[in-house]
């Protein structure tokens, strides 16, 4: 295990007292790195991109505390790269750096759907991590490894929910959240239209992100897979996005534009459509369940006065996109092996019971969902475990595998040209499915039924 630097005698001498009194998984990772490899510096310096905290004030601290922690335990200084919003530009730098072979960052932060883009840049994990997988949901294991190889070990996890105003819809005689996407549009309307007579202009019933991203790639394809208008690609190499199921569902988002959700809502990052949110000024969002502390934090203008619930029905049942990071590394890391621990470190089952108990991210050990501390501790989590949410869908990435990005780009180009009323549903999916076409070779045909829930993996 040459190249890995031997810890100060000091440092050394407390990582192995500790790991006398208690075997946690910083003591016994630094006494791993201490025992091996010739003498080098008291500390060296890795750099690490992560996806998702620039918004999220809880996550931001539990991380910034996360690796303070393994730099103090290990002496392995982790420096963290900034990133843009936009997860297509994410990928776009992340993808430049790799194939000019930069020895930075040496961690990087996977996307479920960037596992087959990157993957020949990646270290195969699997010779290191064998026991770690067993610990993971299978499903994610499978989704982060590619020929075989192990390119990411989960780190988070997501799915799409629905957040809602659980004072509006009492105060408007509603007992319980929309089970259809039609009971959806039908509450929003009315409380809109009862809101607006008692002058209250700043109030939407739905906001989402519509801008042309990878997000609104999640929120169309939860539109269309549940009405069972497929997910663009299916697994087995069909183009299925072209169907009467899917127009219809994005002509039904296109209608809500100006009526139930803002007049702007093509131009709104995730974020505009979270400030509104947490504004106040909406009745129903979808978004990831990292949004739920956020929301319930002291001082919300929300806190006490929303709950989540599934995504609503269509007429193939419910689809929730799957969402979340694993952790890669760089091949072309000049430390592969403090870059390892780093990625053990954070992606063990102790450090996400510890995320999971001070943030509302959701973690990828099965075990954690019913572990009693957690879930006193993450209403969310226990509620979600409650709820064995079903119609998890995975984007089309691995299919596609090094086209993903592409056609993604393409899905949500015509997406946002329908909600702008740029194009019919008809003409722009049309047009999608001859560019998906041309990107894959695949040849064309019907969508398949919804997939099973990730949660039911659980104990």
């Amino acid at each position: 295990m040459g190249g890995v630097p031997r810890l100060g005698q000091r440092a050394a001498a407390r990582l192995r007292e500790n790991g006398r009194r208690r075997a946690g998984p910083l003591a016994v990772l630094a006494l791993c790195l201490a025992a091996c490899g010739r003498p080098a510096p008291e500390s060296r310096v890795i750099t690490f991109v992560d996806t998702g905290p620039w918004v999220r004030h809880d996550l931001a601290e539990w991380r910034r505390e996360a690796l303070a922690r393994f730099t103090r335990e290990t002496g392995v200084v982790v420096k963290l790269v900034p990133e843009p919003e936009s997860s297509t530009q994410q990928l776009s730098i992340h993808m430049r750096m790799l194939r000019e072979h930069s020895s930075t960052p040496d961690v990087f932060a996977v996307d479920v759907v960037w596992a087959g883009l990157m993957a020949e840049h990646l270290v195969d994990l699997k010779p290191m991590f064998e026991k770690e997988v067993r610990d993971h949901f299978p499903a994610i294991v499978a989704n982060d490894t590619v020929d075989g190889r192990l390119v990411a070990l989960p780190y988070r996890t997501d799915m799409g929910l629905l957040y809602y105003r659980t004072d509006l819809l009492r105060q408007y005689g509603y007992r319980a959240p929309p089970s259809t996407w039609d009971e959806l549009e039908q509450m929003a309307r009315d409380i809109l239209s009862k809101e607006r007579k008692r002058g209250n202009r700043d109030l939407w019933g739905f906001v989402w992100p519509g801008v042309a991203d990878e997000a609104l790639t999640c929120v169309a394809l939860e539109w269309q897979a549940s009405e069972g208008g497929g997910v663009i690609v299916e697994p087995g190499g069909v183009v299925s996005v072209n169907n009467p199921r899917a127009v219809r569902a994005l002509a039904r988002a296109a209608s809500w534009v100006g009526t139930i959700s803002p007049p702007g809502t093509p131009a709104y990052q995730q974020w505009d459509a979270q400030s509104t949110w947490l504004s106040g000024n909406a009745v129903f969002m979808r978004d990831w369940p990292s949004r739920y502390t956020p929301s319930q934090v002291q001082g919300s203008v929300v806190r006490d006065r929303f709950d989540v619930a599934p995504l609503p029905r269509g007429a193939a049942g419910r689809a929730h996109t799957l969402g979340g990071y694993g952790l890669g590394v760089s091949r072309y890391s000049r430390y592969p092996k403090e870059a390892e621990a780093l990625v053990r470190y954070l992606c063990s089952r102790d450090v996400q019971r510890w995320r999971s108990k001070v943030t509302s991210t959701l973690p990828t050990v099965p075990a954690l969902y019913e572990d009693v501390e957690v879930l006193q501790a993450n209403p969310l989590l226990d509620h979600m475990r409650r709820a064995r949410i079903s119609g998890l869908v995975a984007r089309p990435a691995a299919v596609t595998g090094t086209s993903y990005d592409a056609v993604s780009i393409a899905y949500h180009t015509a997406v946002h040209d329908v909600l702008a009323r740029q194009k019919t549903a008809a003409q722009a999916l049309a047009e999608v499915e001859a560019e998906v076409v041309r990107l894959t070779g695949y040849r064309t045909g019907p969508p398949v039924p919804l997939p099973p829930t990730i949660l039911e993996d659980a104990p």
